[in-house]
Parts: C-alpha cells; sequence; structure tokens
C-alpha cells in the first residue's frame, strides 16, 4: 500500500466511517490524518439542530447506518465547530504520534456514539489526559505555527479540487472521496 493522506472532518458521518473502516483494516500507520473544516461556520458551543437541519443529520446518520452497518453510530443533537478538536489533533501528532491515532479515534466516537459537543476545550484536554497527552499544553489559543499547519491541510485538501469529504488521497495524487464499499477501498488502497 501506498503512503495516502485523509482529510476528514469530525463533524461527517462519513468520515467517522471511513476512519473507523481504516481502523479495522490495520492500516491507520499509513495514513497521514489531517483534519479539515468543511463547515466552519458552525457555532461554539454547538446549538441543537431542529427542523430541516434535524432531519438532514437524520438522514446523514441513517444513511451511515445502511453503507457501513457494523458501526455504533447515534444521532447527536446538532454538529460542532471542529476548529478546537482538529488544533489539538495536530498539535497531539506532533507531540506523540501513537498516541495521538488513538486520541483522534476517540474524538470521532466522543462526538458519534456520545453526541459530546466537541468544541468544548475541557472536554478535549480531559479526553487527551485519558490517552496519556498533555492536555492541558494542547488545549487553548492556537499558536502560530499549529494555525500554520492548519492552514497547510486546507490548502492541500483545496489542492485535489474535491471539496468533500472523506477524501483519501495517495502519493500519485489519485484521490478517493467519500465512503464508499470496502472492497473498493481495499482495492484503492492496493494501487488499483
Amino acid at each position: 500500500m501506498k503512503q495516502c493522506r485523509l482529510y476528514s472532518d469530525f463533524n461527517c458521518p462519513f468520515c467517522y466511517a471511513m476512519h473507523e473502516r481504516l481502523h479495522a483494516l490495520g492500516v491507520m500507520d499509513e495514513i497521514a490524518w489531517q483534519g479539515v473544516q468543511h463547515a466552519p461556520h458552525l457555532p461554539m458551543p454547538m446549538v441543537t439542530w431542529a427542523g430541516h437541519l434535524g432531519a438532514e443529520l437524520r438522514q446523514e446518520v441513517e444513511m451511515v447506518r445502511r453503507l457501513a452497518p457494523e458501526l455504533t453510530i447515534a444521532v447527536p443533537k446538532g454538529k460542532p465547530n471542529t476548529r478546537p478538536a482538529i488544533a489539538v489533533s495536530a498539535r497531539a501528532l506532533r507531540a506523540d504520534p501513537l498516541r495521538a491515532r488513538d486520541f483522534i479515534r476517540s474524538i470521532y466516537r466522543l462526538f458519534w456514539v456520545d453526541g459530546q459537543d466537541l468544541s468544548d476545550e475541557g472536554l478535549l484536554q480531559r479526553e487527551a489526559d485519558r490517552y496519556g497527552l498533555p492536555g492541558a499544553e494542547l488545549v487553548g489559543p492556537i499558536a502560530r505555527s499549529v494555525d500554520q499547519v492548519l492552514r497547510d491541510w486546507g490548502d492541500q485538501w483545496s489542492e485535489t479540487e474535491h471539496q468533500g469529504v472523506p477524501l483519501l488521497q495517495r502519493s500519485d495524487a489519485q484521490v478517493l472521496v467519500g465512503l464508499v464499499p470496502m472492497e473498493a477501498l481495499k482495492r484503492f488502497l492496493a494501487g488499483e
């Protein structure tokens, strides 16, 4: 398998499912996770979605349940602004890539299984601490260097000319967008 980049946003149920599938395949060592915000306008703290937004969220979760019935997923009350979670994840990847991989997986689950607000810095700090990461150092104002990493990830995602997530990009620049069947994912990872 070739080294790949995964452009993903914590508040996308399809990203959660893709991330879990990559873990199930045991290939996360070969994947460079890069968090991007596909909905940067979302408020902090997270608000409850009603009406058409709530219906859209329920439809997305139902679609993931059909496409990935092996996953545990619940309908959250809304979608959070994920900039804090992505920034903490970027810092964690710099501090300890192995622990960061498990931390990132837990962040998806905090939202898609437990419905927690990922814009809550206290939640992010506690979760980082739980994974043996220096939570107090990872949470807080975004340093210039981390802000640059987030901009670079966003720029690289834009350069793929696909604004969807999840987006998996191989080192040969081939991309796979969205949640696809497991066999198609395996073929893509194998370079086919």
